[in-house]
C-alpha cells in the first residue's frame, strides 16, 4: 500500500506527523485482497516500510514483494498497482515532496531499484521514528528520524549509490555552530529541523549529521538540553505552573516536559522544585 490515497480497501489510515515537505502515515490494509488494485500514479517520493504482513507491488510488468525485511521507494510518475494475496499488512508510509527530496538526496539522484533491504539499522530507525511520533516532539525528534530514514532509502535505491550530505561545502563545525546559536537565541526557524536546515541552506540530513559529528549529541538532544536548562531556571525562580511552563518552552504538554526532564536529569519537575528550594 502506497499511502493514504491508495484505493486498496483499508482498515485504518492515520497521520503520524506532518512536517514541511513530508508527511508520515500509518496504514493498516485489508485482510485479503488477492486481485490487483486500480492503477495509481503519485506525484511524490515515498518510502514505505512494512510493520507486519506483506503485499505485492507491480510497476509495469515488474512485481516485487514488500515485507518486514524489504521496503520500497516509490518515485513520482510511476504507474503502480497492489495486491494482498497473503492477507493484511501494516505499513509506515513516508511521503516526501520534490523540494525536500532534492535537498536530502541531491539534484542528480536517480532511481536504481525500488526495493530497499531493511537491515537491523533501518529496522531500528523505523522503530525510533514511530517512537518519536509518540513523544510529541514532532519537529525535532521525529524530523531527525524521518530524514535519516529517507537518506538511507535514497542511498540504497540510488543508481549512483551516492547521497548528498552537504550543499555549498559548508564545514560541519560552521553548520553546528550556527544551529547552536539559532536554538539558544530562539531565532526564526529554530522550532524545527527542516526550517532550520532551510535557513542555513543545507539538507536536513546534512544538518543532523554535522551537528551530531561535532557536538557528540543529536540536535534533538541538544535542543532539549537547552529547554531543560530553561525549565530549571524557571522552577528555581518559583514558577509553579508546570502546564504553562511546558507550553512556554514549546513542549507538546506537561507530560512531554516531565519525560524530557527525567531523561536528562533523572528527576521530575516536582522533585526538582524540592531540590532547588532546599
Amino acid at each position: 500500500m502506497s499511502g493514504p490515497t491508495g484505493n486498496v480497501p483499508v482498515v485504518a489510515v492515520s497521520e503520524v506527523a506532518r512536517l514541511p515537505g513530508v508527511s508520515v502515515w500509518a496504514v493498516d490494509c485489508c485482510a485479503v485482497h488477492p486481485g490487483w488494485s486500480d492503477v495509481e500514479v503519485r506525484d511524490d517520493h515515498r518510502f514505505v516500510l512494512v510493520r507486519g504482513g506483506r503485499f505485492v507491488r507491480r510497476i509495469g510488468r515488474r512485481e516485487s514483494m514488500a515485507d518486514t525485511t524489504v521496503a520500497y521507494l516509490g518515485v513520482p510518475g510511476e504507474v503502480e498497482q497492489f495486491a494482498h494475496p497473503a492477507g493484511g499488512d501494516r505499513c509506515t508510509s513516508i511521503s516526501v515532496r520534490p523540494e525536500l527530496w532534492r535537498a536530502i538526496a541531491g539534484d542528480d539522484w536517480t532511481l536504481g531499484r525500488s526495493d530497499v533491504y531493511v537491515d537491523a539499522r533501518v529496522d531500528l530507525l523505523h522503530r525510533r521514528l514511530l517512537r518519536a511520533g509518540r513523544t510529541g516532539d514532532v519537529h525535532f525528534a521525529l524530523a531527525e528520524e524521518v530524514v535519516r530514514l529517507v537518506a538511507v532509502a535514497a542511498l540504497a535505491a540510488s543508481r549512483a549509490r551516492s547521497c548528498s550530505h552537504r550543499r555549498g561545502g559548508i564545514p560541519d563545525h560552521a553548520v553546528a555552530a550556527a544551529a547552536r546559536a539559532a536554538v539558544l537565541d530562539d531565532e526564526p526557524g529554530s522550532d524545527g529541523l527542516i526550517p532550520l536546515a532551510e535557513r542555513f541552506g543545507v539538507s536536513p540530513f546534512a544538518l543532523s549529521r554535522a551537528f551530531s559529528a561535532v557536538m557528540g549529541v543529536s540536535l534533538t538532544r541538544y535542543r532539549n538540553r537547552v529547554r531543560v536548562g530553561r525549565a530549571l531556571e524557571r522552577i528555581e525562580n518559583g514558577d509553579r505552573d508546570l502546564a504553562g511552563l511546558a507550553a512556554g518552552l514549546g513542549f507538546s504538554d506537561q507530560a512531554h516536559m516531565t519525560r524530557t526532564i527525567r531523561a536528562h536529569l533523572g528527576e521530575t519537575p516536582t522533585a526538582l522544585r524540592t531540590l532547588l528550594s532546599a
